[in-house]
């Protein structure tokens, strides 16, 4: 074991401490993962980081959390499997490449590196030897793999799908990369384009995906909404509205899907989306059709920017028939539907539905009332102001009128039935995973495009498929577009020349596997092997709330599919899901002449407060001037107020800073950063330091007797086993871990406040102060080793079992009892752990205290709450 100086067993030196731990850990060799027996295994996984280039404090926030909870299992006995990867393809590297005139692999792999030392410096107990990058192609060989295999299942297909497209830069834009209609880079109006792509289909999943929530009880409750909202089960009837030949030409019907069937009476228009075949029909005799559907065509593509804009339509001329009434009604374009669900077509019901009131009002289109609210009168629609969305009654529906919204739904469905028109069908919000991006940093596609054979998956015996990693993005495009060398070979069915598929897999793919690949990482002849049922599902994940939806329902949907073609025997990834707080610091800025905002580190200026001591401004330390306070934020860089965790480190030690970041808040709540939390953490630090060097000075305790002490030394001993019960409580169970440092934090002062010397009194605090290091062990791992040691225990204490309450300890001979006159502390007495009533009564009369208060007056109640309390009321 790696011992310390003499200057560093009496000072409390941080950086001599890790050293001297890490050392040790080494040598021990304490996390590597091995499974003894399965019943022991405990797999706890935080969620992989993108290497962006400098750890935040949401990352050390999130890997402390997990190391607590691998470290407390580890000394309970599991065999711990703690691993670590990065999430290395994507976006971010390809805008540092263009910013920064580098290849985005280098980047990438600069990054990892640098990333990696910071890990370290925390004292994680990762196993290293298990680490992966998902732009390593012995990684993503196997991304490449499985979509082939879902190929071959009709999982993975290709069909044409809407993208954002920047006309200047001639590349595809994410969601994110779309500011007010514009791209990011060039300014650009951005237009919707379609174009061939490849889709997994999750909707096959989704009411097993749905279903398998009631199954996950460690999972928190938001996340289980959140995930079936998204899913977003339906009940529901698919409506044909038949086409107006006469206008259309054509025989055929416009299929929707609605919810309120018993609303169909009430629809007075349809409304397709732009690239609908109808819209299209119209456009090729209608110029001003084909200007508006390109304009529809720079909109939005997401739900939340159709929520917001303006509804904008136009009439195409032609119109369909309603199928139960035979009315033509007409067929309006509109830019708040879009292609991609459903048909791509609605029902209008203006007077039921917001978005066909707004839309209707705006064009001039009849609003007919079919529902009345249960308790109200029947709307008249001129006087409307919004749509009356919620159930009731119907109305003006002829032999529906009278009937409740269920009933009516169910009457409509049956007579569209019978007459072809339409039936009842369950359909998911969820839509397939369109995985196709038109980007360079990113898994390939293994396809090969053929003039001959058409679309040829790569054969197995040729994978993977590499990413050349020396390309250097300018912006303009895909650069594999353009590189030949990746781009030509020969068809492997035909042999003759073909083009590899340039768009490569969305990094969604990446993350949805990794935690399995850990299990087996050395494997290089099978995605996963008999290792990975062992360790898996994962029984304690750990990750941000952002991450809720589609990385965690992406994940699931990848298991099932891998469960289903006979690679892996479970269904569902992770058993526990704990989703950590964001961190939060102050936010200051200035606002520019033009509307820009300038923002300020919180080091550079100085807070203005009030009498109540609140924020309400500040100056900026360089020129004086004020400055104006933006409340607390999650700390980013663009808002100037990330804390660097490595300057942290640096200054205090990385012990300190885990310290803080347990004892400030419960994991799920936000935790506002404090620089005096931080200093708080360090102080007792030192403090338990300092008591560890003055008992250890004192030289070595004799064995503890436990039928040899004082009432003095039984109380302190039962409150190190009270600390014992409660902190294995705490991090096991509850994972409350603000409290389990308070808890030790309370034990210290007891010890401190103890300054018995005798052999008994000392053999006492060897016991409590060896259990303090041992319950911090998680919290503060380098420190508590170099106490271990100190202490004169021997082998590492990461290695240690972790402590067992006494039970005995626990008995108490006697409690304190607070005494109150008329509700007031008065006393305090000791009184027997079995005393009874009465005997409880005389203790606190007898108090000299108490006596002062009740001289002289008349007793006219005892009230004694057993165990806590007694309040004598005069």
């Amino acid at each position: 074991m790696r011992q310390l100086n003499d200057k560093t067993a009496h000072e409390f030196d941080h950086r001599q401490i890790a050293d001297a731990a890490v050392a040790t850990w080494n040598e021990v060799k304490n996390a590597a993962s091995k499974i003894s027996e399965a019943d022991t295994k405990y797999y706890c996984l935080c969620m992989l980081p993108y290497p962006s280039g400098r750890l935040h404090m949401g990352h050390v926030r999130n890997y402390t959390i997990g190391d607590v909870i691998t470290r407390y299992q580890r000394m309970n006995g599991r065999d711990v499997l703690q691993p670590m990867g990065w999430d290395a393809f994507g976006l971010p590297a390809e805008n540092a490449a263009i910013k920064n005139g580098v290849p985005p692999a280098k980047w990438t792999y600069d990054n990892i590196d640098y990333m990696r030392k910071q890990l370290k410096s925390l004292g994680f107990a990762i196993d290293w030897s298990r680490e992966v990058a998902t732009c390593d192609p012995r990684y993503y060989r196997w991304n490449q793999w499985l979509f082939l295999r879902m190929l071959e299942k009709g999982i993975a297909y290709k069909k044409t799908g809407t993208v954002n497209w920047d006309p200047v830069d001639q590349t595809v834009l994410a969601n994110e990369q779309v500011i007010d209609g514009r791209g990011w880079r060039t300014g650009a109006l951005v237009e919707k384009r379609e174009i061939p792509m490849y889709y997994l289909g999750i909707t096959s999943y989704a009411d097993k995906l749905l279903k398998a929530l009631d199954h996950l009880p460690g999972w928190p409750e938001r996340v289980k909404i959140m995930q079936a909202n998204w899913i977003g089960k339906s009940e529901g009837v698919e409506i044909h509205f038949p086409y107006d030949r006469q206008s259309i030409g054509a025989d055929g019907a416009l299929k929707v899907f609605t919810t309120r069937a018993d609303t169909l009476l009430g629809a007075t228009y349809v409304a397709v989306a732009a690239e609908h075949p109808l819209a299209e029909a119209a456009a090729a005799r209608n110029p001003q059709l084909v200007a508006f559907i390109d304009e529809c065509k720079k909109g939005g593509v997401t739900e939340a920017e159709l929520a917001t804009q303006e509804k904008k339509g136009m009439d195409t001329g032609l119109f369909v028939r309603h199928p139960l009434t035979d009315e033509k009604l007409p067929v309006w374009i509109a830019n708040y539907v879009l292609m991609g669900y459903g048909e791509g077509a609605v029902m209008a019901v203006p007077a039921h539905d917001q978005r066909d009131f707004e839309f209707a009002r705006k064009h001039g289109l009849p609003l007919k009332v079919v529902v009345r609210s249960e308790a109200g009168d029947v709307l008249a629609a001129d006087a409307m102001r919004e749509a009356l969305v919620e159930h009731g009654i119907i109305v003006n529906s002829g032999v529906y009128d009278g009937l409740t919204t269920a009933q009516a739904i169910d009457a409509v469905a049956n007579e569209l039935k019978k007459r072809s028109l339409g039936e009842k069908r369950t359909v998911f919000r969820l839509r397939d995973w369109g995985i196709s991006r038109q980007r360079y940093w990113g898994c390939p596609i293994p396809i090969i495009h053929c003039p001959g054979c058409g679309d040829v998956p790569v054969p197995d015996r040729d994978l993977p498929v590499v990413l050349p990693e020396d390309l250097a993005p300018d912006g303009s495009g895909n650069p594999l577009v353009k590189c030949e060398a990746f781009v030509n070979c020969a068809c492997p069915t035909c042999g003759k020349p073909a083009k590899r598929e340039t768009d490569t897999m969305d990094t969604f793919v990446d993350s949805s596997w990794y935690y399995m690949r850990y299990a087996c990482a050395d494997n290089d002849q099978a995605m996963v092997d008999e290792r990975v049922n062992q360790w898996l599902p994962v029984d304690q994940y750990i990750g941000g709330i952002e991450h809720a939806i589609l990385h965690l329902l992406y994940s699931r949907f990848w298991t099932r599919v891998m469960h289903d073609l006979g690679l892996v025997n479970f269904e569902e990834p992770f058993t526990n899901l704990l989703t950590q707080g964001m961190v939060l610091n102050h936010i200051y800025f200035r606002k520019g002449k033009s509307g820009g905002i300038t923002y300020f580190s919180p080091d550079d200026v100085t807070p203005v407060m009030n009498e109540q001591g609140q924020i309400t401004g500040a100056t900026h330390k360089a020129d004086g001037q004020p400055v104006e306070y933006g409340g607390m934020g999650t700390m980013s860089k663009s808002k100037a107020n990330g804390v660097d965790p490595q300057a942290l480190v640096d200054k205090y030690g990385a012990d300190t800073v885990r310290l803080f970041m347990m004892f400030a808040v419960p994991p799920e709540q936000s935790l506002e950063w404090s620089e005096a939390g931080v200093e708080g953490a360090h102080r007792f630090l030192k403090r338990l330091w300092k008591a560890v060097v003055d008992h250890v000075q004192s030289g070595p305790a004799p064995k503890l007797d436990s039928a040899m002490l004082n009432d003095a030394q039984r109380e302190l001993r039962r409150q190190v086993h009270a600390t014992i019960a409660k902190v294995s409580d705490d991090i096991g169970r509850r994972y409350m871990f603000n409290t389990a440092v308070a808890a030790t934090m309370e034990l210290l002062n007891a010890i401190t406040r103890s300054d018995d010397a005798s052999p008994q009194g000392r053999a006492v605090l060897q016991e409590a102060l060896e259990s303090i290091a041992l319950l911090l062990t998680p919290m503060a791992p380098h420190t508590c080793e170099a106490l271990w040691q100190m202490l004169g225990k021997d082998g590492a204490i990461v290695n240690a079992n972790w402590p067992k309450p006494d039970p005995e300890a626990l008995v108490r001979d006697t409690i304190e009892i607070v005494v109150q006159v008329n509700g007031k502390l008065r006393g305090r007495v000791a009184v027997a752990a079995d005393a009874d009533r009465k005997q409880v009564e005389q203790a606190a009369l007898a108090e000299p205290n108490v006596q002062r208060f009740v001289e002289g007056q008349t007793i006219r109640k005892v009230i004694v709450v057993p165990g806590k309390l007694v309040n004598l009321v005069v």
